[in-house]
C-alpha cells in the first residue's frame, strides 16, 4: 500500500478484531506468529485472509495490471469506456457498416441458388432430349440426397 491503512482487521478466535495500524505493528514486533498472517487492502484498510482468497486477490488484481499495460501498449479499447447518452455502460456496439440484414438474406438466397441448380441442370439436359440421371447428379454436385423438384425462391 502507499500509504498506511486506517485500520487493521486480524482473526481471532473465529471472530475479526479491528486494531489500529500502530497496534498491528506492535502486535507484529512481539508476536512472529503475524508474520505468517496473509493480508488485503480493502477501502483503505487491511484484512486478514486466508491463503486462497490471498492468491485469488492477487492474482485477479495482476490480471488487471497485465491487462492495463497490454491496453497501453496496443492501444486497445475496452467496452467499459463507452457509454449511451444516459451514462449507461454499453454491453456492445453495433457495427453500421454492416448490414446484418442484408448479409442474411444474401446466405439465404445462395443457399436457394445451390438447391435449385441441379432442378436447372435437369431441366435444361431434357428440354434438349437427353434424359439425366439423378445419381449423376448427384455425384457432380456432391449431394447426399436426390435434388427436390419443388424449389421455393
Amino acid at each position: 500500500m502507499k500509504y498506511a491503512p486506517r485500520k487493521v482487521y486480524i482473526k481471532e478466535s473465529g471472530k475479526y478484531v479491528e486494531l489500529s495500524y500502530i497496534d498491528f505493528c506492535r502486535r507484529r514486533q512481539a508476536d512472529q506468529s503475524y508474520m505468517d498472517k496473509l493480508f488485503i487492502p480493502v477501502q483503505g484498510c487491511l484484512m486478514e485472509v486466508v491463503r486462497e482468497q490471498y492468491a485469488d486477490f492477487y492474482k485477479e488484481k495482476e490480471r488487471w495490471r497485465y491487462l492495463k499495460k497490454l491496453d497501453t501498449n496496443h492501444k486497445l479499447l475496452s467496452l467499459d469506456g463507452f457509454t449511451d447518452s444516459e451514462g449507461n455502460v454499453l454491453d456492445f456496439i453495433v457495427d453500421e457498416a454492416v448490414d446484418v440484414a442484408e448479409t442474411f438474406v444474401h446466405a439465404v438466397m445462395v443457399d436457394r441458388l445451390k438447391a435449385a441448380l441441379p432442378l436447372l441442370i435437369i431441366l435444361m439436359l431434357e428440354s434438349h432430349g437427353s434424359k439425366a440421371s439423378e445419381p449423376s447428379i448427384q455425384v457432380y454436385f456432391n449431394l447426399s440426397e436426390p435434388p427436390q423438384y419443388i424449389v421455393y425462391l
